[in-house]
């Protein structure tokens, strides 16, 4: 019934496993583009210093000068240097907004990178070309610079300082003294007017330096090495978000999985025949429908199995106000007829109607322990002794099978917790059809095997082939062949209709117990046995009960267990 939704739960979880992988991949993609916007970004923030003061530069060039002045700055920088319309670039929107922004644009092309950067208030670009980056570019930048703020006097160089400062990205100060961290060997050439590189090893980080006229010097710096994201953070992200969504994955199968198993639980109780167990609705839960239809189901069952018994039992009441009738003008005829032929008709007449009252019983007590069997009757559980029952009934039966031998042996007293009444009916059955069936010997056998109650019934007779040990139970089956019902003997009914065994089994399932048939081991015919659960309490019990009976004032057993 619940294959398909297993089958469905196994495509969940491959496709799972595949969301996994894709996830796994997004993650990696996700973070090599993370990775590429942080180098960009910094690359973007190295060239905003010497863009901003190449384009100074340019704008303090007369229109006439420009052209020979970015030629001879490109032999100086090693880099090509150009005007151009922004439009002629073909820049993308992101690009375009960027360099309105006054911020400056890197791209790399197959013969290297290029910089743009808008001047004379946005009407005209200036194009940077380089094919790779040397160390002569930020020496002569720094160069460049120094000149560009030595032009103007001495009080107006803060302000250009600080005009290009508020343009760069990178840190940029100015200070008088002996600037921290440098050798001798390297003030010595700060103060030649040369340009001075520190490496600081242990930020890793390069600051460059150089000295004004008036005895002031600049520092650009530092600037950090570009530090790629660590490698155990590129593999451990995705890694935690797989592991994350698969968690997740799990708890919501597992949430659905269980509640199919709660399904599957209650449908396999119905199946059992408890009509009365239904399904658990959760209305967020996808299974909902099917459990509406379960329950809808076994209340249809349920129904159709009431009216049934009803049925059942209605009939059953009907016959016997006919069945008496039958029987009272039977025997006013029997009173009135001198015959000994018409007497003896009647006599048989009279068998056969004691055997249709009889079956009426039958039918009547399989209806009401079926019921029980499903919960519609409760136990009137107490403590009894399973061996006393037995000798009573052997006891009652022995004269009505005088030519069997009918023995039992086991514990001297066995306790168990049931209904007396039905228990004392299955055990009555069973016998009985021990000796309908055996040829000369009933061999009925009591034990116990760890917390269960074992009842042996053997008999020599023909015994019941495997291929029809569970149908037996099903009522009115009967066997064809070797064990089918026998003729009954004059003056006796017949033996059976089918019902008795299926009345034990329900009784013992009424019991939360088995009744299961296999071949004698000793008799050689077959072999029914009663498997009843002992309580947990039933040896301190049983000793009460037992220490009870020998005083003179206590009660039996059965009516000690029930108070």
């Amino acid at each position: 019934m619940f294959q398909p939704f297993r089958a469905s739960y196994r495509r969940v979880y491959l496709t799972l496993v595949l969301m996994q992988l894709l996830i796994l991949v997004g993650c990696i993609v996700s973070i090599w583009a993370y990775e590429s916007y942080r180098e960009q970004g910094y690359r973007e923030r190295l060239a905003s210093t010497p863009m901003a003061l190449i384009g100074y530069l340019v704008d303090n060039q007369p229109a006439a000068y420009r052209d020979a002045w970015l030629e001879e700055n490109s032999r100086r920088l090693g880099s090509g240097l150009s005007i151009v319309d922004p439009v002629t670039l073909g820049l993308s929107g992101w690009q375009r907004m960027r360099l309105e922004r006054g911020q400056v644009v890197i791209e790399e092309g197959n013969s290297g990178w290029s910089l743009y950067r808008l001047i004379d208030d946005g009407s005209r670009a200036l194009v940077m070309h380089s094919v790779s980056l040397s160390q002569q570019l930020p020496l002569e930048l720094m160069a460049m610079m120094r000149d560009w703020i030595q032009e103007v006097p001495w009080d107006a160089r803060d302000a250009r300082f600080e005009r290009l400062r508020s343009s760069s990205s990178i840190a940029m100060g100015m200070g008088n003294g002996t600037p921290d961290g440098l050798s001798n060997e390297q003030l010595q050439r700060l103060v030649d007017q040369q340009v001075v590189l520190n490496i600081n090893p242990s930020a890793p980080s390069v600051t460059l330096y150089v000295m004004l006229d008036d005895g002031r010097w600049i520092a650009v710096g530092p600037v950090g090495i570009f530090a790629q994201a660590p490698v155990w953070l590129l593999y451990a992200l995705p890694l935690i978000l797989s592991l994350l969504n698969v968690l997740i994955g799990y708890w919501m199968i597992r949430r659905d999985d269980r509640r199919l198993n709660e399904l599957e639980v209650s449908a396999g109780q119905i199946a059992a025949g408890d009509f009365d167990v239904r399904a658990s609705i959760e209305h967020d839960s996808q299974f909902t429908q099917l459990a509406i239809k379960i329950n809808a189901m076994a209340s249809q069952v349920q129904a159709a199995l009431g009216a049934q018994q009803d049925l059942m039992r209605a009939v059953s009441h009907e016959f016997r106000t006919p069945v008496a009738r039958i029987r009272f003008a039977l025997q006013m005829i029997s009173d009135i007829s001198e015959s000994e032929t018409i007497r003896r008709q009647l006599g048989e007449v009279d068998n056969d109607i004691e055997s249709l009252d009889h079956l009426i019983d039958e039918i009547l007590t399989y209806a009401r322990v079926d019921s029980a069997a499903d919960g519609h009757m409760p136990l009137a559980s107490e403590w009894c002794d399973v061996r006393s029952i037995v000798v009573d009934l052997v006891e009652a039966l022995a004269p009505l099978h005088a030519q069997l031998s009918i023995t039992h042996s086991g514990f001297d007293e066995l306790w168990v917790l049931a209904d007396v009444r039905y228990l004392t009916r299955a055990l009555q059955n069973l016998i009985s059809n021990a000796c309908q069936y055996a040829d000369s010997r009933v061999e009925i056998r009591l034990e116990r095997i760890g917390r269960v109650a074992c009842l042996h019934i053997d008999d020599d007779g023909p015994g019941v082939p495997r291929s029809e040990r569970k149908r037996i139970f099903q009522p009115f089956a009967r066997l064809d062949g070797s064990r089918a019902r026998r003729q009954p003997a004059r003056g006796q009914r017949p033996s059976g209709y089918g019902l008795g065994l299926a009345i034990v089994a329900r009784i013992m399932r009424w019991h939360a117990g088995r009744v299961v048939v296999t071949s004698s081991p000793s008799l050689g015919g077959a072999r029914f046995s009663l498997l009843l659960p002992v309580p947990q309490r039933e040896q301190s019990r049983g000793r009460l009960l037992r220490r009870r009976r020998r005083e003179p004032s206590s009660s039996s057993p059965g009516q000690e267990a029930s108070g």
